[in-house]
Order: structure tokens, then sequence, then C-alpha cells
């Protein structure tokens, strides 16, 4: 089931210590700006709840995982402040999941995009399936994944952040992901996926919440300057969108 609404739909469903979020858009789960800050405040919000040890991200459907944020979005942006507020949805999703006190277990079952790369780098561990292949396209449409580059690098190192970001056009399969750290295991369907997920996520909510906490915060060393970092980064990104290179690229891309 996948929702049709236009700003797109995010549930969280609570049992025995594990928060699972679930998001959704009519448009391959990508994000409008909306989105991105609801996703940002639930995270907030369960990050203070003394109940829930650990949190599942997954979206809707059967196809894409997560197609990064909202192509017609993007297009309406029309001076600096609209970019650079634009970009900071992702960023400020980002900064919550850094922060979040629970750790964040990704479960992707189908091909991830732009923002979406970043999304699943800032999860604490990630689950996939064989679909879950990976693209960043940003270069080809004129700008960069400069938002998401920091925890996209975290996790892969930057040889294969070079690899993905000046290839642009190409796919990474599922294997080349799991190959470079994105992902930790890759099954071969979606009943393996979720099997796994679950009983993953239960042994992690059997542990002591302090060490998780204390885990978590070992994970992210020597991140403290990402508030800033990324929002400097979003104003780059803000600017590069509002150049003639871009807007050409952007409507021979809407075209298609």
């Amino acid at each position: 089931m996948t929702t049709t609404r236009k700003n797109g739909s995010l549930f969280t469903n609570i049992q025995n210590n594990i928060a699972t979020i679930e998001f959704g858009h009519p448009a391959s789960n990508s994000f409008p700006s909306e989105l991105l800050d609801r996703l940002a405040n639930e995270l907030n919000l369960l990050s203070n709840n003394n109940y829930i040890s650990v949190i599942i991200l997954k979206s809707e459907g059967e196809k894409a995982f997560c197609a990064g944020a909202s192509f017609s979005e993007l297009m309406a942006i029309t001076n600096l402040e609209e970019g650079k507020q634009f970009f900071a949805g992702f960023a400020n999703v980002i900064n919550a999941m850094r922060t979040c006190s629970k750790l964040i277990v990704g479960r992707v079952q189908g091909k991830v995009v732009g923002g979406g790369v970043g999304l699943v780098a800032a999860c604490d561990y990630v689950f996939a399936t064989e679909k879950a292949s990976v693209k960043l396209s940003e270069l080809s449409i004129g700008i960069g994944p400069f938002v998401i580059e920091p925890v996209v690098k975290r996790k892969i190192g930057l040889a294969a952040l070079s690899e993905l970001t000046l290839d642009a056009t190409s796919w990474q399969n599922a294997y080349w992901a799991k190959d470079k750290g994105l992902y930790a295991k890759v099954f071969e369907n979606k009943k393996e996926l979720d099997n796994e997920v679950e009983i993953f996520v239960q042994k992690l909510a059997s542990y002591n919440p302090v060490a998780l906490l204390e885990m978590k915060k070992v994970l992210w060393e020597n991140t403290d300057n990402w508030n800033e970092l990324l929002a400097e980064r979003a104003a780059i990104s803000g600017e590069l969108v509002l150049s003639e290179f871009t807007k050409k690229a952007l409507a021979k891309f809407s075209k298609k």
C-alpha cells in the first residue's frame, strides 16, 4: 500500500521498545520539505522517549526506498533563501539521526537516489534487498551531493564516495553498496529482509539501553560541527540550483 497524499505520509508504530517509522510519497518515496520536517521532528521526539530502545526506518511499497528530495520543489526554487531552506531539509534529518539517542536500523527494499543515500548512510545499521541499487545523480543536473557528503563519506570512505558521485549517471548494485559498508547485509527478497530485521532489532532492544546510548555516541564521535557544516553545504547547493546551467539541466530532465 502506498500513499497518494501530495505531501507524503509518515507513521510511527511502537511495540516492545521498538519504534518503526514508515514514510511514503507517491513520487517514488521522495521527500518534499514538509515530510523532511516531519521526519526530523519525529526523530527528535523518539530520541526523548525512555520507553524506546531502537528505531527502524523504512519506506512504503515494493519499489524505491527513496528517490531523494522532491524534484518539483527543486524546480520551483527562485532565490537563494528558498534554495538554502530546501537543501537544509535533508541536513536537519541527518542531524536528527546523528543526535538521536537511539540506534537507527535501516530497512531498504528498493532503489536509493540522492538524498536517500544520505538517509541510509545516517542509519547505524542497514539491511537491504538485492534490488537496493544506489545512485548519486546530483552532478548530472548541475548541483552536487554537498549536504549528504559528510555522512556518506563517513560510512563508505572517500574513494567510494568519489566513484558514486563522479559517475553520476550509473547505478551501483546492492552488493557494491554492501562491499563499501553502506549496507551490513543484503537479502534476495523482502520476506527474508523483514525476518532478519525483526530478529536483529529484538536482540538490540534486549540489550542494556545505557550501553546502546554510549555506543551510539561512540559511533558518531567527531561530528559535533555538523550543524554548522551541513548548513554551509545547504548554502552551496542553494546557490548552484539558481545557476543557468542547473536551470537548463532541470528543464531538460523534466521533459524525459
